[in-house]
């Protein structure tokens, strides 16, 4: 399942949650619950964002280290 980081504005906070690609989270209670935790303060009915995050990617089960990039083709790099 992925991982996906949400920020509230209201508060300030950034919680990271997993839940399926399809499941969509707007506010801050539905981001609370996923988390598992109380929303406080916070109106449940705050608005909240995904924030767009990098991702790691392991394309087979082969985990050494990729290959160096090779040179250039003779352009104006000076290689």
């Amino acid at each position: 399942m992925p991982t996906y980081d949400y920020r509230c504005p209201s508060n300030g906070a950034r919680l990271e949650v997993r839940h399926g690609i399809e499941e969509q989270v707007t506010t801050w209670g539905e981001l609370c619950r996923l988390a598992g935790q109380g929303p406080g303060d916070t109106p449940e009915d705050a608005p909240v964002e995904r924030l767009i995050t990098g991702t790691g990617y392991i394309s087979s089960g082969n985990r050494s280290e990729p290959e160096p990039a090779g040179g250039c083709c003779g352009g104006v790099c000076g290689l």
